[in-house]
């Protein structure tokens, strides 16, 4: 007898159980879904709190990362590392009532001497720890001994017995023979003053206003220091292009060679600008500053050194500056790229300095114009100092020189 068959399931069976099994599928699917939306949801966030964060530190870059740099990217990274890890010991040495550790004022043509003096006190690159220290500040004032009607023969003894004062008290010059020292001055002679001590000529940083190259100043050694007039008469230009009417403007003293051809040249122009000598103050309250706001380019020839407080003012009003100037190192040279924000010329340019503003084009000029209200931070000085400005960018070309010391 065979035994009974089982009973086979039926076609509604079968479909019951297929439309079971494809219920949990779709369930276990929309739970996993689920749950990775929420996952990619807190993730996303996370995510966009970054871009944010990122997007800050970008937007805090912008103001460094532009093109008027030579190296933005090399110039971002060492200036941080500067802020990091600079030293500066200052001597202690000379009293303060003479010549010695305080400038003699923050205003005038060489105000940019005692603003460094001042800033450097008041900033934390500072030790009291001289082991510490990447370079030695010579802190001697060579526009104080000028104020006090000091001699340019006694002023170089002065300054040559002060260095040896210090060499005979202290090892620290001895290690590199001044190599990792540095003194700063503003005034004409100023670098005249060192030439009694030829180590100081030699192997020291000159920090100095009137930095030519036929008068011994060493590019890659020494510092151009912007020569300011501060506090400057009126506030700052820029972004005012269509009140720049006049093509170009000068006036000052004859006191050099450049500035008696252009004014020779040009003084009958209809175009340019060009006074045969400072404009009097009778005519009016700050005529002279004014015209810089309603220029276009603003002429800045050497005057009895290569450099002027009038290329400054430009910057500062908004006016394009041209430098007329032979042999001179321009300040933070190898920072900024001078040709994205003023008209470099030779001496010898003069003859046909007409022709070549107008040869520049609206939009050209529009770029170096924007260019130049940029870079207006790089040549202000503020006490205290604040990041970007004069003193930090001179800290920063001296930063840059401690790297070539060898001990």
């Amino acid at each position: 007898m065979w035994p009974a068959k089982p009973p086979q399931p039926t076609a509604s069976s079968y479909c019951s159980l297929r439309s079971y099994l494809l219920s949990l599928a779709i369930l276990t699917l929309l739970s996993f879904t689920y749950l990775s939306l929420n996952s990619f949801h807190s993730s996303n966030s996370q995510v966009q709190s970054s871009q944010q964060v990122v997007r800050a530190k970008e937007e805090v870059l912008t103001e460094v990362l532009t093109d008027v740099y030579n190296s933005p990217e090399v110039f971002r990274l060492n200036y941080e590392e500067m802020e990091r890890k600079f030293k500066v010991y200052i001597y202690k040495d000379g009293d303060p009532k003479t010549f010695y550790q305080t400038p003699r004022k923050l205003t005038g043509k060489y105000s940019s001497e005692g603003y460094f003096f001042q800033n450097i006190r008041e900033s934390k690159f500072v030790t009291e720890d001289p082991d510490q220290a990447h370079l030695f500040f010579i802190p001697i004032s060579c526009h104080k001994m000028r104020g006090k009607g000091t001699s340019y023969e006694n002023m170089t003894i002065i300054v040559q017995n002060y260095v040896d004062s210090l060499i005979a008290k202290y090892p620290y010059w001895n290690r590199t023979m001044g190599a990792d020292h540095f003194f700063v001055t503003c005034h004409d002679v100023g670098v005249r003053a060192t030439e009694g001590h030829p180590f100081l000529v030699k192997n020291a940083i000159r920090v100095v206003c009137s930095p030519s190259y036929d008068v011994g100043y060493i590019p890659h050694k020494d510092v151009a220091l912007p020569q300011v007039l501060q506090p400057f008469a009126l506030p700052a230009g820029g972004n005012d292009i269509e009140n720049r009417t006049t093509l170009g403007f000068w006036a000052g003293h004859r006191n050099s060679k450049i500035r008696v051809i252009l004014a020779r040249q040009w003084e009958n122009d209809s175009e340019l600008d060009i006074s045969n000598n400072r404009i009097n103050r009778a005519t009016g309250p700050l005529v002279y500053q004014k015209r810089f706001y309603r220029t276009k380019f603003c002429i800045c020839p050497g005057g009895s050194q290569v450099n002027s407080a009038r290329i400054t003012d430009s910057i500062h009003y908004g006016c394009v500056p041209v430098i007329l100037s032979d042999y001179y190192d321009l300040p933070f040279n190898d920072i900024l790229d001078w040709h994205k924000f003023a008209v470099i010329l030779r001496e010898k340019d003069v003859y046909d300095l007409k022709q070549i503003l107008k040869n520049i084009t609206q939009e050209e000029f529009v770029t170096l114009h924007n260019n130049l209200v940029k870079i207006q931070k790089h040549f202000q000085w503020n006490t205290p100092p604040v990041r970007h400005d004069t003193f930090h960018m001179v800290m920063y070309e001296l930063w840059l020189r401690h790297h070539v010391i060898k001990y």
